[in-house]
């Protein structure tokens, strides 16, 4: 049996046809064009997904399940995407429009879930059954495995690891908050940092690497000055690493799970990056060296993760489900 895999992103549709050994033995992807009604995006996740099973001659009742990771809120539950930004979506019924394609069950979930659960059935994480994923791009996304599962709260909206507060009336967050994790450890705000302090400090060399032009400031070049011994650079570096270890400490105290993956271009910096931040909640969280400390390390999957996660949203929800009939019944 297969499962089928989705990712859903504001570019392009992703899609896989996943084997029983969570190796992806068929993808494709085609552009999203946002701007269409959402029938159409639909539509064309459905074509995606038959045109790999006919290139694999993989016939429909082979077919055990389709998962869907999309942006956004999501009502797991009923299969809506309740809100989002990327699409300019409001209460889409994903999940009923495209059961008018297939018969098979199909589950969504949000993106970062997703890549979060690829990462524990085939990654860096899959010798574990409770992970944590963050997400450090544009913004910050988290996902949340426990016992094997997708943790998603009691409703929808809940488990959005990066719009938790890192420090109150801090800096200003997309959400319309001030101070979230967001806008500290995502991408964009180590960058703000850095253009702040090459603004602060024009003889640093991060005005250099960028050749003046601040518009040119990525997540890596202030590690890069900082590894040549620019004081304005290792404070940037130092601050990024505080928050980011603050913030993982905080899940470790609530969570305390086998290990802690990061994922996006900041995770280039290897063991510059996940060395000081262990050392960081070794000494910070609840217990010290008395209590389990969970490795932190890079994701490894990078896209395949999204599309092997939603390949197995169904399998989780499935035992779940099991499990409450059993209460209902007694047998358990």
């Amino acid at each position: 049996m297969y499962r089928a895999g989705i990712d859903l992103g504001g570019t392009n549709i992703k899609a896989g046809i996943v084997d029983e050994q969570q190796h992806i033995i068929a993808e494709a992807s085609v552009p999203t064009n946002v701007e269409r009604p959402y029938q159409d995006i639909i539509r064309d996740m459905a074509e995606l997904v038959k045109t790999l099973l006919k290139q694999k001659g993989i016939g429909e009742t082979q077919l055990k399940s389709i998962g869907i990771g999309s942006p956004g809120t999501i009502d797991a539950v009923h299969g809506v995407v309740l809100y989002s930004n990327n699409f300019g979506w409001e209460n889409v019924p994903l999940t009923e429009q495209l059961r008018q394609y297939f018969s098979c069950p199909i589950a969504v979930s949000n993106d970062a879930n997703c890549a979060a659960l690829g990462e524990v059935k085939a990654g860096a994480a899959r010798h574990a059954k409770n992970a944590i994923l963050l997400t450090l791009g544009t913004g910050v996304g988290g996902g949340i495995i426990l016992d094997g599962k997708v943790f998603e709260g009691a409703h929808a909206g809940g488990a959005e690891l990066g719009h938790t507060s890192l420090i109150c009336g801090g800096e200003p967050c997309t959400c319309g908050r001030k101070g979230c994790v967001e806008a500290y450890v995502s991408a964009t705000a180590l960058i703000r940092d850095a253009k702040r302090a090459a603004q602060q400090y024009p003889e640093s060399i991060l005005n250099t690497m960028c050749q003046g032009d601040l518009s040119h400031m990525n997540g890596k070049i202030p590690f890069d000055a900082a590894q040549d011994g620019d004081t304005a650079a290792e404070k940037v570096v130092n601050d990024y690493i505080c928050y980011l270890g603050e913030t993982i400490t905080n899940f470790v105290n609530i969570f305390r799970p086998d290990i802690v993956l990061l994922s996006g271009g900041i995770c280039n910096q290897g063991k510059k990056l996940t060395e000081p931040l262990e050392t960081y909640i070794q000494d910070k969280s609840f217990g010290g060296s008395k209590a389990f400390i969970p490795e932190v390390a890079c994701a490894v999957l990078g896209n395949k993760a999204g599309i092997i996660g939603a390949a197995n949203l169904i399998s989780g929800k499935e035992r779940r489900k099991t499990r409450e009939t059993n209460l209902e019944v007694g047998r358990i």
